[in-house]
C-alpha cells in the first residue's frame, strides 16, 4: 500500500473525470506518494495549516501507470529528518486509475501536526 495526499476538491474532480492527475504529473512527470511511515513527515512539512485534505490509499498492485521508488524529488525533503536522505519515495509515472484507490480518508491536524486516520489500512 502506498499513500497520496490530495485536496478534497481534486479528488472530487477525479471522480467526475474518471482518473486522478494532480499538477505534479504535468510539472514533474509523476505523482508524489509516500509509504505509510513517511506520510506524517510529508504532511507536516508540505501541508501545514491546510484543511480539506484526504489521504488516498493506493493498492500498488492495481496501478496501471509505472511505479518507481526513488530518492526525494525535493532537495529540502531531508531537512525535516536526516534519515530521509537515504529514503526512497513511491512515484507514480502517469495518471492514477481510480480502481487502484482502495480508500480515501480525512487527513486532519491534531495539535502541532497531522495524525494518521485511525481506520487506515
Amino acid at each position: 500500500m502506498i499513500y497520496h495526499i490530495a485536496s478534497r476538491l481534486a479528488w472530487d474532480r477525479a471522480q467526475e473525470d474518471g482518473f486522478y492527475r494532480p499538477p505534479s504529473l504535468s510539472s514533474e512527470g509523476f505523482i508524489h506518494c509516500s509509504a505509510r511511515e513517511q506520510v506524517l513527515a510529508v504532511a507536516n512539512q508540505y501541508y501545514p495549516g491546510q484543511e480539506n485534505l484526504l489521504l488516498l490509499c493506493i493498492d500498488e498492485n492495481k496501478l496501471r501507470s509505472a511505479l518507481r521508488w526513488e530518492a526525494p524529488a525535493h532537495p529540502n525533503c531531508a531537512s525535516a529528518n536526516d534519515s530521509k536522505r537515504e529514503a526512497r519515495f513511491p512515484h507514480v509515472y502517469g495518471p492514477l486509475n481510480l480502481d487502484a484507490v482502495v480508500g480515501a480518508f480525512d487527513l486532519c491536524a491534531a495539535g502541532n501536526g497531522f495524525e494518521l486516520p485511525s481506520e487506515l489500512p
